[in-house]
This record gives structure tokens, sequence and C-alpha cells, in this order.
């Protein structure tokens, strides 16, 4: 026995220690798909959404079920990767999954309040899947309205691989349709920020006041719409903008 702790090393007994200061992320896994698949449960999606704390904009969610012979390299939790990286996997995703994607638009959110739009939009997108699921796995703590079972996980979209790629897919395509809004009304930088609160945001509503893409009673917005137009405070919400029947296809979400 060498009980030595120089020997120890060179004999390559140490064990090796991470870099000091580095923390190690375990990407998500395909486990709890695959246990279900072995118990006879399939299809099995997964569901994110992206674009609760914007001032502007829709919130965007997705619905994956991926294939488990043909899952893409290198999925994560959309906030874990660069813009480039999550433009590539979500080519890759959409080339190889079954995906739907549904909005919930502003005047929704207004309506009905965040958390209940958005889990409003991630139901739709569950059921506009091209097959109906068995079994959905959802990122947050609430269960949506699915027509199959549901598992709510917190943190979900950095465990579960098919929530992951949900992830990736709400993020690109509402990062897309906010450069497209960009078009529609510039000046505001949507293209950049994506309709969230950051300082040059805050600056060009205050200076330009609210968009009809604009969350008219997040308190920035509402404080906008007081200074520019304040006999509007107190109105009704506008139509819903993004509403065709709550949802747009594959073919459509892959290109937006």
């Amino acid at each position: 026995m060498i009980r030595d702790k120089s020997a120890r090393k060179k004999a390559g007994k140490a064990p090796a220690k991470p870099p000091k200061g580095i923390i190690a992320i375990a990407p998500p896994s395909f486990r709890r798909e695959r246990g279900l698949i072995k118990r006879g449960i399939w299809p099995v999606a997964g569901c994110d959404e992206a674009g609760r704390g914007p001032l502007a904009g829709p919130v965007v969610a997705a619905a994956v079920v991926l294939d488990p012979k043909r899952i893409p390299k290198g999925i994560d939790d959309s906030k874990r990767l660069t813009a480039e990286r999550r433009e590539e996997l979500f080519e890759e995703i959409c080339a190889t999954s079954s995906f739907a994607v549904a909005f919930a638009s502003p005047a929704r959110i207004d309506r009905d309040n965040i958390l209940r739009a958005s889990l409003w939009a991630l139901a739709r997108a569950v059921r506009a899947l091209p097959e109906m699921p068995q079994h959905v796995f959802v990122d947050g703590r609430d269960k949506i309205d699915a027509p199959c079972d549901c598992d709510a996980v917190i943190g979900g979209d950095g465990i579960v691989m098919s929530i992951a790629a949900a992830s990736i897919i709400a993020k690109v395509t509402r990062d897309r349709l906010m450069c497209a809004l960009a078009l529609d009304c510039p000046g505001y930088g949507f293209e950049t920020h994506k309709g969230y609160a950051v300082p040059e945001h805050r600056e060009a509503l205050d200076r330009l006041g609210p968009s009809i893409h604009h969350r008219r009673f997040f308190a920035p917005v509402v404080a906008a719409r007081r200074k520019h137009c304040p006999e509007t405070v107190e109105e009704t919400i506008e139509p819903d903008l993004f509403a065709v029947d709550g949802k747009i296809n594959s073919g459509i979400a892959a290109t937006i």
C-alpha cells in the first residue's frame, strides 16, 4: 500500500480536482423521457416559453418531441448558449424533431396577467403538435392544461432534454420576431434588447412613448403612457394583435 501522499500522486492514485472557481454544470439529459419510453409511453414532449419579463412583444411558447435516435448534440438551456449556437441548434432541432409554437400577445398578457398568458401559450403549443403526446414535461412550478399527463419541473430547461430543446425553439423564434417588430417600430431597439427593460429601452420608451407592441400594464409602459397620452391610461386594451388561432405551425416557426 502506498501511504505517502506525494507517492500516491506519482503513482496516479490521487483523484483529479476541478480547477478552483469553476462549478461544473451537468447538461440536460434524456433520462426522464427514456424512462417513459421503456414503459410504452410515447410521444413525450417538453415545453418552455421565452419572454415573460420584457416590456414589449409576445410570450412565445414551444413544445418539442425529440427523436430518440436523432437527438442533436449540445442541446442545453438556451440561456447557457451563445446566440450563434442557439441558431445552429434551432435548425438541427427543427430538422430532426416534431415541434410547435404558440404566442400569447401583449393584449392577452394585459388581460390575463403574464403567468396565465404564459401557461395558456404553453398549452396551445402542446395541442398544436402534429401528434398529441402521451406525456409532457413543462419548465417551472405550474402544470398546464394539456390533454395528457404533465409534470412541472423547476429548472427543467437545465435538467430535461426535451424542455431544453423547447427553450431553444422558443428563444430563437421570439428573437427573430422581435427583430421583425423592430422594422415595424424603429427607434426602440427591439433588434438588440428584444423588448427587455434595459436602460436603452426605457430611455426610448420615455422619449417615444409606447408602441402597439408594448405591454400596456407593465409599470414602465404605464408611466410612458401617462407622459405621452394620459387619456389612454384607463382605456380598455387593444384587440389581440397576434391571435391567428393562437398559434403558428412548424413551417412558419422555422422562418420567423
